[in-house]
């Protein structure tokens, strides 16, 4: 390189797989961003229906078995990676999960490129720790991008990082997606029609995989609690093939009366015209969530949005103005919340919609997340 000229990044980001998903979409927008800024970039992965995403782009996927914890296929993936990184320029490696970190650091080391990490969620460690090597790679990334403070403070408790090497970027949301003003008439009237919405009233909206962490037998719960005895909760999202926990929440709906207010949509895509058709938006995490999707979702839609009081919610609402924390865990608690929510009058209604809408605009939009990942690839190719 010149003296006094800037090298400029050449990006590999390597994942499991390209389905539908937070660190998928998360990838694709980064190499969006590159792109619009004139940096080549790739993506590998397993693939999936989101690699179309990048052919629109005309960002080059490479598709290897990335989702395998098979040791030797993580070898065999490293070798093939590194041939990718030496072929292509790539001068920069930076890896969003634990299996295809493993094989990307490999490459990267041998091939003598700079590797850095996103740090996503608060991986399990097992009993006794066991899985703790496993997920230290994560931890090898000259700079290492932590998702929340959530996620910046288990990094250095349970792996002792150097806060000097995290660098804090908040998740987003697709702001021209996830709009008012995006969401047309006909979307809403087709989703209401499609899904046998009843119009005349309110609707709480609950969107994430039905899992028992994710808290959607809160919502069951409090929906035999609520004095509003009119309100009508909608459970969006799939349970990936975790029957036993649907049946459950089906059966509790049934015991306590409620299975007439409560309805299981399953996979949609179409989440903004949901929530646009919805009152409430919920985040009932039970455990702490690295970021908390839904509900930043739901304030950039505009909505009432209640959250547990643990977790990345903590730093994407705003208690009493973008929205309301209830107790993790207590039912009664997320109960007490939606009744105030829907007493709320409409003054008051409007004007936490606008400081949800204002808050996601701030701090969580596309533009800024792949700005300071940009900024961190460019600071990354200046260390030695």
């Amino acid at each position: 390189m010149a003296e006094g000229k800037e090298e400029k990044p050449v990006v590999l980001q390597v994942l499991p797989e390209l389905e539908h998903g937070g660190v998928e979409w998360g990838t694709i927008q980064v190499a969006e961003a590159l792109k619009q800024h004139g940096y080549t970039n790739f993506v590998a992965s397993k693939g999936g229906r989101l690699v179309h995403e990048l052919d629109k782009l005309g960002v080059e996927h490479l598709t290897l078995p990335l989702k395998s914890k098979n040791p030797l296929k993580m070898y065999l993936n490293s070798l093939k990676l590194e041939k990718f990184i030496k072929e292509n320029g790539i001068n920069i490696v930076h890896a969003r999960s634990r299996a295809p970190a493993w094989s990307a650091y490999w490459a990267a080391k041998r091939a003598g490129v700079k590797f850095m990490t996103t740090f996503h969620g608060t991986y399990g460690l097992g009993p006794r720790g066991i899985k703790k090597f496993y997920n230290r790679v994560m931890t090898y990334g000259r700079l290492i991008i932590a998702i929340s403070n959530h996620i910046k403070k288990h990094m250095i408790e349970n792996y002792q990082v150097d806060p000097a090497k995290i660098r804090l970027i908040p998740r987003c949301v697709d702001v021209e997606r996830f709009s008012p003003r995006t969401v047309t008439q006909e979307r809403i009237i087709r989703t209401i029609s499609d899904n046998n919405l009843p119009e005349d009233l309110p609707i709480i909206a609950l969107v994430g995989r039905i899992t028992r962490w994710k808290g959607q037998h809160l919502l069951v719960e409090a929906m035999s609690l609520i004095k509003h005895k009119d309100a009508y909760a909608i459970i969006v999202g799939s349970d990936q093939g975790r029957v036993k926990y649907t049946e459950e929440l089906k059966k509790t709906a049934k015991k306590l009366g409620v299975d007439n207010r409560i309805q299981f949509i399953g996979e949609s895509f179409d989440i903004p015209a949901l929530l646009m058709v919805s009152d409430i938006v919920l985040s009932t995490a039970i455990e702490p969530e690295a970021f908390g999707r839904a509900a930043i979702e739901g304030q950039a839609m505009g909505k009432i949005v209640l959250a547990s009081n643990i977790g990345g919610s903590l730093e994407n609402l705003i208690d009493g103005v973008s929205g309301k924390l209830f107790q993790s865990g207590d039912a009664k608690s997320l109960a007490e919340a939606i009744d105030w929510a829907l007493d709320l009058p409409l003054a008051e209604r409007k004007a936490i919609s606008a400081a949800a809408i204002k808050n996601v605009h701030d701090n969580f939009t596309k533009q800024i997340m792949c700005n300071k990942t940009i900024d961190v690839y460019k600071e990354l190719l200046q260390i030695d």
